[in-house]
């Protein structure tokens, strides 16, 4: 990523250039990635095919001012943090779904290594998940804003519990992007992909596990223990899109 490329992303999260790659840095990196950058599917119910080049995703993320999903939003990531000074992994995982696990590089997520050699798990494209970084090497209990997680050892690979819900489960080994272009490739093509069968997006708000999802046609915002629901016609379905993600659209996306 050049330096210019790099000023333009920091920009679009708000965020200044860490004078070093330290936890605290990637701590505040993650934060305002998420509360900026929605994770959102829009693009696969749009003309045209999702991309992972770099460039094509800066020019999505950045320059667009749109969200992604995994695949899209953590790829960029993991180009920044490098840009800045931080040694980052992609790392394939397998997501959880009910009692079973999806298949190899049903997610990418990443681990990055700061200036004192301590490992994190960064993910800012799983949606509902910990704002700040988790410490790879602790099994013990980590606090967030989100909500508590844990990692555990399941052989070689480690899986991450949002709470007694498994999030997914880690493979550690290092891939390059290009390896993720057949499951990006599944889940925008499938119509057992859950990102084939609705439109949505979500950030989370300013207070802790605080969250705004739109879902189809309903604007949902979770605030502590509240839980609003707004049925949005479609008629206003591009003013909101604007006014709570701040994504500009022509048209309505399309889905079964």
């Amino acid at each position: 990523m050049d330096t210019t490329t790099r000023a333009a992303y920091l920009a679009r999260i708000g965020a200044e250039l860490p004078a070093a790659p330290t936890a605290e840095a990637l701590a505040d990196l993650q934060r305002r990635h998420l509360r900026t950058v929605p994770f959102e599917n829009l693009g696969i119910h749009l003309p045209g095919q999702l991309s992972l080049d770099p460039a094509d995703l800066a020019e999505k993320i950045i320059t667009n001012r749109r969200g992604g999903f995994c695949f899209e939003l953590n790829g960029l990531f993991a180009e920044l943090l490098r840009a800045v000074g931080f040694e980052v992994t992609l790392a394939g995982a397998r997501v959880f779904h009910g009692s079973g696990l999806g298949p190899p590089q049903d997610h990418l997520t990443l681990l990055v290594t700061d200036q004192e050699g301590v490992v994190w798990l960064s993910d800012v494209g799983f949606g509902r998940f910990a704002l700040s970084p988790l410490r790879w090497d602790s099994r013990e209990p980590q606090a967030d804003a989100g909500g508590t997680f844990r990692l555990v050892d399941a052989g070689a690979e480690v899986e991450v519990w949002h709470g007694d819900t498994g999030a997914y489960r880690v493979d550690p080994r290092p891939l390059p992007l290009p390896d993720f272009t057949p499951m990006c490739w599944w889940h925008q093509t499938s119509p057992k992909s859950h990102f084939t069968r609705n439109v949505m997006i979500s950030l989370p708000l300013e207070h802790g596990a605080d969250r705004v999802t739109l879902s189809g046609h309903t604007l949902i915002r979770t605030e502590g223990p509240h839980r609003h629901e707004d049925h949005i016609p479609e008629s206003d379905l591009l003013a909101t899109y604007h006014q709570w993600f701040g994504i500009t659209l022509p048209h309505l996306p399309t889905y079964p």
